[in-house]
């Protein structure tokens, strides 16, 4: 699947997440309860989107190396040293891609990253 693809699935997710949980409110026993805030419903749907955030800017990383790295190869041109020691820290989980392969792993192996890199 191409990952941008798959970015705007989780993206669309998200944007249905966001709509409020009070919404989804029900009554019961004949209106004599109290209000039910549905304010756990609106943190776990909060934790998925945050979730989500995390997988789109991974995918976002793993594009925007293989994008850099293919136009220093091809110019043979070289970025500034922070970025040069960030991708090579990047690369040491996720490899570059010079073939079509399945991109679930990198991925996955881009959101490890995100989740345990040190700046």
């Amino acid at each position: 699947m191409i990952p941008q693809y798959t970015a705007a699935s989780i993206v669309s997710q998200s944007k249905q997440l966001c709509s409020p949980a009070s919404v989804d409110s029900i009554e019961s026993s004949q209106g004599q309860e109290d209000h039910v805030s549905m304010g756990a419903n609106a943190a776990t749907k909060c934790y998925k989107v945050l979730n989500n955030t995390e997988r789109v800017l991974a995918i976002e990383l793993f594009n925007a190396a293989q994008a850099l790295e293919y136009r220093c190869n091809k110019f043979n041109i070289k970025t500034s040293p922070v970025i040069e020691k960030f991708i090579t820290d990047y690369r040491k989980k996720v490899n570059y891609i010079s073939d079509d392969e399945v991109m679930y792993v990198h991925i996955h192996n881009s959101v490890d990253f995100i989740e345990n890199c040190e700046l």
